[in-house]
This record gives C-alpha cells, structure tokens and sequence, in this order.
C-alpha cells in the first residue's frame, strides 16, 4: 500500500493505491471515494468477541475492508473531524494510540483493545489502543500534528486531550494538573506524564475543549 496525505494540516486526506487483491481496513465513515472494482465487507474482526473489544476501546462495533481488483485501485479516506492525518509504521514494537483516531490499516495489523481499554479507565480519561503486528496505520488528529522525541528518561507533560499517540516504549501516568485550583478554576483537567525513550505525537486541537466551549452556547430547550 502506497499513501499519499493532501490538504495538510487542517482538511487532511489520504490517498491509499492498492496492489492487485491488496485489502485495506477501514473504519465505519471514513471512506470518501475509491476507484471502480473495488469491493467492500462489512464485519466484526474477531467475532462478536473481538466486536465487543473494540467497543470497549472506543471503537466501532464492526470494520470495513476493501479489496482491490485484480489490476489494483484505490481508496481515499478522511477523518470525521478537521484536522491533519499521519502515517505509521507498526512493528517491530508496538505502538499506543489515542482511541479514536486510528482511521485505516493494512490488513497485518491488530489492535489490543481490552489491553488499552482497561489500561485508560483505570488511569483516568485516556483511552489508549495498543496496536501491534506489521504494516501501516493512518491515523487521525483533531488539528495538526506535532512531534517530540524524549531521549531516555526524558519526562514531558501532555494534556490527555492533546494525545495523539506514543511508542510502546514510553512509560505513562496519568494525574491531575497541579492542585484542585488548576483542575477546578484554571480549566485544566488530566494531564499525561510521558517518560522517554520514544516518540510522542500530540495534536494541537482537543474536542474535550472545543465542546466545553461550544456547548455552553447552545441554545437551551425551554421548560
């Protein structure tokens, strides 16, 4: 699978072309188009279990996977909400990712998502899936992307509404920011403390803070 990411950072869409009979997995919405040929099955990976995995994890229920023709095609998806897309490679190690965001793979890679789901709620509001095997994820931000490299033993702080993702590598724990007067009256909430060796990806927008300013604003039923 060759992609190709346009209209970066704030409309991002990727144009996946297939080899002949190569799949693609694709989550419930994101696809936009693709070329003549290209078939379409609509199913639980890994049964009504698996179904009920991802569920947990924050994910749909059930996933899309195209296959192409036998000349090859293409695919082009987009996330549900504005902002940019990032292509990464899974294996050797695992990857974290923010539930959510994950929008297509090859067909070689898995998500653990009792693994991040039970890993997040006890840690407070992260959602984390953990994907392993081998090949490429397209994944999602709500804004762009921004980037850290932490050496070993390198702490960074991340509001968990800014996580993107992050190499298995990186320990985490998430806390409160500061004291109850920072959580209560300075609008912060939970923040991610992430230890190094790895990488970090964070997107500069949070739906959690753009709902908290766009709810109040709307109107309110009467009675």
């Amino acid at each position: 699978m060759d992609v190709d990411i346009k209209h970066r950072p704030s409309f991002s869409l990727a144009v996946a072309r297939l080899a002949p009979d190569e799949e693609i997995r694709v989550e419930p919405g994101a696809m936009v188009s693709h070329s003549y040929g290209v078939t379409t099955d609509t199913k639980m990976e890994g049964g009504l279990f698996g179904g009920l995995k991802r569920m947990m994890g924050g994910e749909s229920f059930f996933q899309n996977t195209f296959r192409a023709p036998a000349e090859g095609g293409e695919i082009t998806v987009a996330p549900s909400l504005p902002g940019d897309l990032i292509e990464l490679a899974v294996g050797p190690g695992p990857l974290l990712l923010r539930s959510g965001a994950f929008v297509a793979s090859e067909a070689g890679v898995q998500f653990d998502t009792t693994w991040g789901g039970a890993r997040g709620f006890f840690g407070g509001s992260l959602l984390l899936l953990k994907v392993t095997g081998s090949g490429t994820v397209i994944a999602s931000s709500y804004g762009a992307i921004e980037e850290r490299i932490l050496a070993e033993g390198q702490r960074y702080v991340v509001d968990t509404g800014h996580v993107v993702g992050f190499d298995d590598s990186v320990q985490f724990e998430v806390s409160k920011s500061g004291g109850w007067k920072s959580a209560v009256l300075g609008g912060e909430g939970l923040v991610c403390t992430l230890t190094g060796p790895g990488r970090v990806l964070m997107q500069s927008r949070s739906e959690e803070a753009f709902l908290g300013w766009l709810v109040p604003k709307l109107p309110q039923p009467k009675g």
